[in-house]
């Protein structure tokens, strides 16, 4: 099968939706299939609106001979126009991959609403879904009406293997001094960082210490506001900025970290939490978006209000003064993440919906949106 994976930008940029949609394309590229990497330009979003609008889009992509387009979902502003014309040219099947919805991130409501006629539209023109997640699955449905093939294939957690044994996971939950905290993503609004601080201001500097570790460089006026923040709060001491890592140095902060916490995060699924609970780390996570398909709160994690900013010092104390409990909640986590499809299930997966999609166009029933003809798959 020859199939086009449309992204903005580099499949090697380091977010988690990027490192689903590298994982993806190298797992069918093992299955035996042809996979082309499509590079869309970013920019505003309006920006963004107007490559769509470009009459040779829509001539490079027929001329790719494609049997499927696969399309990062987060390309929509580029593609709602794009696909309707591959609709009416008879192109290949196109099946979006949503890791969130854009009109689901934090922002003013008028904003999303706006956000969301031109998703709406997207997802309308599309034969079918990969969904990272079942929260996605809702909020897709929620959006767009009528049935398409779909599936969810969660992302997995393996990349870096089985790296730590009970012992050692155990041995360091009840190791004395302050818990080691883990923010792992792009310091961006939506991942929560700013109440994050405030919130731990609201507890003793003794029992914590906060590592951010994700890259400063997507939204230097945002990185700027939380180091400003920082400083006002007197928590220069307890809060420590490392960039962008790489997985080297990465897995070393995850070996001496002890929480995954970003409790003010919206997620549609979460790839680092389930990569921190592969080394051991409960997560303390926010119950708005998927985090609460991964986490069994007081178990293997917490799940917060995302509007809550005193929920999270009893959390931290009990679990600084309780290290028994961090030692069971930690070794659940571990437990979570080992219980969880691997990288090569997931693609497996979505192999064979692929597969299935295009048995579904040899005999006449993809569906057809524009027609409002409907087969799901799910």
């Amino acid at each position: 099968m020859r199939i086009g994976l449309i992204i903005y930008g580099s499949l090697d940029t380091e977010t988690g939706g990027y490192l689903y949609d590298r994982m993806v394309a190298r797992g069918l590229i093992q299955l035996g299939h042809e996979v082309e990497v499509i590079s869309f330009p970013g920019g505003s979003y309006l920006r963004r609106v107007g490559h769509g609008l470009l009459p040779g889009r829509c001539r490079c992509l027929l001329a790719g001979g494609f049997d499927v387009l696969v399309q990062d979902e987060l390309c929509h502003p580029s593609l709602f126009t794009v696909n309707r014309r591959l609709r009416r040219q008879a192109g290949p099947i196109v099946v979006a991959m949503i890791h969130h919805l854009l009109c689901r991130e934090p922002r003013q409501r008028w904003q999303n609403a706006m956000l969301a006629v031109v998703e709406r539209r997207y997802l309308a023109s599309v034969d079918g879904f990969i969904h990272n997640s079942e929260t996605t699955r809702r909020t897709v449905r929620a959006l767009v009406s009528g049935d398409r093939p779909e599936i969810v294939a969660y992302p997995a957690g393996n990349r870096f293997g089985n790296p730590l044994s009970a012992e050692t996971i155990g041995h360091r939950a009840l190791r004395p001094g302050p818990l080691e905290l883990l923010f792992l993503g792009m310091v961006i609004p939506r991942k929560g960082l700013l109440p994050l601080l405030s919130a731990l201001a609201q507890v003793d500097c003794d029992i914590w210490r906060l590592s951010v570790v994700g890259s400063l460089d997507v939204d230097p006026v945002h990185v700027a506001e939380a180091g400003r923040l920082v400083r006002q709060l007197g928590l220069s001491d307890s809060v420590h900025f490392h960039g962008f890592c790489k997985d080297e140095d990465l897995v070393k902060v995850l070996r001496t970290s002890h929480l995954f916490c970003m409790p003010y995060a919206y997620e549609g699924f979460g790839i680092a939490i389930l990569e921190a609970m592969g080394f051991g780390l409960p997560a303390i996570c926010s119950r708005d978006g998927a985090a609460d398909e991964t986490i069994s709160h007081g178990a293997n994690g917490f799940l917060l209000d995302p509007h809550d900013l005193r929920g999270l010092a009893p959390l931290l104390a009990d679990l600084h003064h309780d290290r028994e409990a961090l030692r069971r909640m930690s070794l659940a986590a571990c437990a979570t993440y080992a219980g969880h499809p691997t990288w090569q299930e997931s693609v497996a997966s979505i192999d064979g919906f692929l597969r299935e999609m295009m048995g579904w166009q040899r005999g006449g029933n993809v569906a057809d949106p524009a027609r409002g003809a409907n087969l799901d798959a799910g």
